[in-house]
């Protein structure tokens, strides 16, 4: 199993618009063609500000492969994606295995 971990920095006063937008357009396909969502938060007032974080597991690099590549010949994802990203200042991706004792 893999983790999939995202953190999106918007830029500053673009959360609300940039959460509307993806809670009507992006989070459905992803929910549709990636499936597992480990979690979705967004940044309070204290640390690092404007930002979202999301995790999706996978049972592997070639599962997320499949998976993403799915997404992204959606016509509606690529509408989606040029919609988001004024939005976006930064983004990072990170992939996670887990520990041999966890079976999470």
């Amino acid at each position: 199993m893999i983790v999939d971990h995202r953190t999106y920095t918007l830029h500053p006063g673009k959360l609300k618009a940039f959460l509307e937008l993806y809670g009507s357009k992006g989070w459905p396909l992803q929910q549709q063609y990636l499936g597992d969502c480990v979690g979705w938060y967004s940044s309070m007032d204290i640390g690092q500000l404007n930002q979202v974080v999301h995790m999706w597991r996978f049972k592997d690099l070639n599962d997320r492969a499949e998976r993403r590549a799915r997404m992204q010949a959606d016509p509606a994802w690529p509408v989606y994606a040029e919609a988001a990203a004024p939005l976006i200042q930064h983004q990072e991706n990170k992939i996670l295995s887990a520990a041999p004792f966890f079976k999470g």
